[in-house]
């Protein structure tokens, strides 16, 4: 039987999610996932609208680019993203299966 760090480490156990609250698009999440996890986009007019106040400000000062999660199932959960993202817009949860 596998342990739980080694089930920790599989791709696809955990993956990133990004507070778009926070994130400001700074690209440190693409430029340290050795898995290619990430990638930078701009945010939709319907992902703006959910946006609180301050998300909708800082996203505006930013050209509504932020990173995507666009391979979530290629996540180690190595952590790199959540340590060098500066807003702390990053975490890690568990895959529903």
């Amino acid at each position: 039987m596998a342990t739980a760090e080694k089930d920790c480490k599989a791709p696809g156990v955990v993956a990133p999610v990004i507070d778009r609250n926070k994130c400001e698009g700074k690209e440190d999440c693409v430029k340290v996932c050795p898995y290619g996890v990430f990638e930078m986009g701009t945010l939709s007019a319907q992902e703006r609208s959910g946006l609180s106040l301050i998300g909708k400000l800082k996203a505006w000062g930013h050209g509504y680019r932020q990173a995507y999660v666009v391979k979530p199932a290629e996540c180690h959960a190595c952590g790199l993203c959540v340590t060098a993202c500066p807003e702390k817009a990053i975490t890690l949860a568990k895959v529903a299966r």
